[in-house]
């Protein structure tokens, strides 16, 4: 076959390294990729929302399968451009992919169908959205409705910053038109676990759990970040408890879409929160998360290819997907300055020297200048290690670490430290 892969980041690298292990990848391509996916596969320099051009280039490539990474291309009707061009592609179309691309949609589904999320209202209206936060308590937590690049959450410690975050969205326009609404929602305790599930309607195939880190510094502390570090499996969570997120959140979810007219079909990652009172849901994303794909795809076992074509065809429900018992820990390298302005241009070494000690490395923000690996993106890289439980994953992750380098280049240190507490 000769599959397309959609993205540039190391979610994609990742998606990229697990399809070409497949002996049914005959060729296998990727718009725009990125340095580290050019070694794997072959970079076509169309970006994620050139529609026309992509269905052109898939056409003319003779296109198989189209696999889809980021939440823009989903939300803005990606699938539904290729289908409609004849190209099967793995993804949510537009309709189905709004429970990513609206967080108001995506509350108002779990409100209408009784399954576990957060108390919340949502607001059109800045003044009127100021005077139901007066009347609330921080911590609490203000959210864009629309897509922000993972950052238009706030979790807010005190009134003042809810209220700032507040007047970012709405009346500043810090996220554009996501934040013409907003959701303003209880602030959830407990540990947060994503479960990402391939999904074809009403069968839910669950992968196996993992835990992101979102804010930038150790011990999350700073801004929240599209995600600082990831680690599988959970071992400090009881079997139970992730059960129970699958039978009484996840498997409901996709019965609702059904029940909406808005079958979904993909790859559906649901981000909770293990409560006193049971798991409730954060958030659903309409694709596999960055960067827990680069921790739970290294542990899957059956072909990738395999599990898409059955979810196309109607057949993921035959399908037995298995997974290994390893452990796996990922760490960011990210540029100075992110979340927030930061340079690029900066020369990457140590790659060779970490991949020679068994560490696999997802590009995530490189690109080649006159030959050499530069920075080209916030989060830089991801660095996995792998072992037979957390703490030698852990320690793999790190070493590899140790040796890579670039000016500025700022990661955590406590990726992964919950589960060996």
């Amino acid at each position: 076959m000769r599959l397309l892969v959609i993205g540039g980041g190391g979610r994609e690298h990742a998606i990229c390294w697990a399809l070409k292990k497949s002996e049914k990848v005959e060729e296998l391509f990727c718009a725009p990729g990125n340095a580290g996916i050019a070694q794997i596969a072959e970079c076509v320099p169309i970006a994620v929302s050139q529609f026309d051009e992509l269905t052109r280039f898939a056409k003319e490539a003779s296109i198989d399968l189209v696999f889809v990474g980021p939440d823009d291309p989903l939300a803005d009707g990606i699938v539904d451009a290729f289908e409609a061009a004849g190209i099967p592609a793995f993804g949510p179309n537009k309709q189905a992919a709004e429970i990513e691309g609206s967080k108001i949609f995506m509350k108002n589904l779990l409100k209408k169908y009784n399954i576990p999320t957060a108390k919340y209202e949502t607001f059109t209206d800045f003044e009127t959205a100021l005077t139901y936060l007066k009347q609330q308590q921080a911590p609490i937590v203000i959210k864009a409705d629309g897509l922000a690049a993972g950052k238009g959450v706030t979790v807010a410690a005190t009134m003042e910053e809810a209220e700032k975050a507040l007047r970012e969205a709405m009346v500043d326009k810090v996220f554009g038109d996501a934040g013409n609404q907003v959701v303003i929602e209880e602030f959830l305790e407990g540990q947060e676990m994503s479960i990402l599930a391939f999904v074809d309607g009403e069968t839910v195939k669950p992968m196996v759990p993992a835990q992101d880190h979102k804010p930038i510094f150790d011990g999350d502390k700073g801004p929240n970040t599209g995600g600082m570090g990831t680690y599988t499996p959970l071992p400090h969570i009881e079997q139970s408890v992730i059960d129970d997120a699958i039978v009484n959140i996840i498997i409901p979810t996709a019965k609702a879409m059904v029940s909406e007219g808005r079958p979904f079909r993909g790859v559906l990652f649901a981000g909770l929160m293990i409560t006193k009172d049971g798991p409730k849901t954060i958030e659903f994303n309409a694709r596999m998360g960055d960067p827990e794909t680069q921790v739970v795809l290294p542990r899957l076992k059956t072909d990738l290819v395999d599990i898409v074509l059955a979810a196309m065809n109607g057949r993921l429900g035959e399908l037995n997907i298995e997974w290994s018992d390893e452990a796996a820990v990922c760490v960011i390298a990210a540029s100075e300055g992110y979340p927030g302005s930061y340079p690029k241009g900066r020369a990457i070494t140590g790659i060779a020297e970490a991949e020679a000690q068994g560490a696999l490395v997802f590009h995530a923000g490189t690109a080649l200048k006159d030959g050499e690996l530069v920075t080209s993106g916030g989060r830089v890289l991801g660095i996995v290690g792998r072992g037979r439980d957390i703490a030698e994953a852990r320690a793999r992750a790190y070493e590899a670490v140790s040796v890579i380098h670039f000016e500025g280049m700022q990661n955590r240190t406590d990726i992964a430290a919950k589960a060996l507490r």
